[in-house]
């Protein structure tokens, strides 16, 4: 089988908007979810600042039931459950109590790191020889595929229900397989996307290794500044994206609106040779990617007219830049625009892909291509391969018909998927 597959809901939980108006009015004007954090600073973290949806007990009770919540610390699960919900409710789907489950439907939504603060909790008590105090969620809020289960039990899902993870391009890939499950007729709809719990435990690591910015911790806002040449490290941020996708047969059936058409797409890994490493990309691999994703869309590398990049805010966003530019084989005016959402929530580590994924779909909705926000001072690597206005540092007025939105993840992992304004 050969399915065309479109989505048909969308749903967001970052650290600027936990709903689809908030964030798309965000990712507009360029607000930012970047805030000071007291508990990093009493802890000593040399970057004090993170990107973290702002979640109440209010909120949390519309999506679990008061068992759900007692002992939920995952924050993880509460954003991803929160996105996965509202996408499914976003593309007018029942969530039904029925005896069976709809074989039809499935999950694939990821994560990188689960319920570290249970997992902190359990490792205390276990030490103690207090097991017993362990609760009944415990295992479900530490165990990778707990996210996918919550989601797989609440919409009572009977097709593929699994979690994915792949460090920073988790999200992306969770896109291509869900697409690929559907094309080959092996499932009518899937919820994909993924999520990352927020906080010291997660963010630690990277503290540590010295590549967060730690400048800005009086002015948050400004401290994520992907593509500018005073960019000094990646604001680590949280939270959680969710897309639904569809046959375009059961879409166009059932009356859905249709977001946009996932073309196709390229998974690849760099196996950290040449110069690619666990942290740093293989440039081949990442060009290879690249025209894997242009090739099976059936596209040619000047269809695409927007790019939605990795782009972290470290020393590697000339060279990502560089790699966009020999794939696509197009450099100044001719380079597509570029843009990367970061400025605004952060690198949101497993969560990243499909928030920038939601980001970049609602550009075809809006009629827009949003900001580079703190990019002012663009990277003069950068200007030497894309004209300036490729980057816009305001968002403008335009009609994106094809975006690429790509991944490049720790572990030298690369994922890019291709998406198409729908056309009825």
């Amino acid at each position: 089988m050969n399915n065309r597959v479109v989505i048909t809901g969308l749903g967001i939980c970052a650290p600027n908007g936990v709903d689809i108006a908030s964030f798309t009015h965000a990712l507009k004007n360029g607000i930012s979810g970047i805030r000071f954090h007291e508990n990093l600073a009493a802890l000593e973290f040399g970057c004090q600042i993170g990107g973290e949806p702002a979640i109440t007990k209010e909120l949390l009770a519309h999506y679990f039931t008061p068992l759900q919540l007692r002992g939920l610390k995952a924050t993880g699960i509460m954003y991803g459950v929160i996105a996965g919900v509202d996408a499914w409710k976003d593309a007018q789907l029942p969530i039904e109590n029925k005896a069976q489950p709809a074989w039809e439907n499935g999950i694939i939504f990821g994560t990188g790191i689960l319920g570290v603060d249970q997992f902190r909790e359990a490792i205390h008590l276990i030490d103690a020889k207090n097991t017993r105090r362990l609760g009944s969620t415990s295992v479900m809020q530490t165990m990778a595929s707990g996210i996918s289960a919550y989601l797989g039990g609440i919409l009572g899902c009977g097709n593929q229900v699994t979690t994915n993870s792949s460090a920073c391009t988790t999200g992306t890939e969770g896109i291509l397989m869900a697409y690929e499950r559907i094309k080959h007729g092996k499932a009518t709809r899937i919820l994909t996307g993924s999520c990352s719990d927020s906080g010291p435990y997660v963010w630690g690591g990277f503290d540590a290794m010295r590549i967060l910015p730690r400048a800005y911790n009086d002015n948050p806002t400004q401290a994520s500044r992907p593509m500018s040449a005073s960019a000094c490290g990646f604001v680590p941020g949280s939270g959680a994206g969710a897309l639904v996708l569809e046959s375009l047969q059961s879409a166009l059936d059932r009356g859905a609106t249709i977001y946009a058409e996932v073309l196709g797409g390229a998974i690849n890994s760099g196996g950290q040779r040449g110069e690619g490493t666990m942290t740093a990309p293989n440039s081949e691999a990442v060009q290879r990617c690249i025209t894997e994703a242009v090739a099976d869309a059936q596209i040619t590398k000047n269809d695409i007219d927007v790019v939605n990049g990795h782009l972290t805010a470290t020393s590697k966003d000339g060279l990502e830049i560089e790699n966009w530019s020999k794939a696509l084989e197009r450099e100044q005016l001719d380079f597509p625009y570029m843009n990367s959402f970061k400025g605004t929530v952060g690198h949101c580590l497993a969560a990243a892909g499909s928030i920038e994924a939601v980001a970049s779909i609602l550009q075809f909705k809006e009629g827009l291509v949003f900001k580079n926000t703190n990019c002012d001072d663009l990277n003069p690597e950068i200007e030497a391969i894309v004209h300036p206005t490729k980057i816009p540092r305001e968002t403008i007025a335009y009609q994106p018909n094809i975006i690429a939105k790509a991944s490049f993840g720790f572990g030298d992992v690369n994922a890019c998927v291709i998406f198409k304004r729908f056309e009825s």
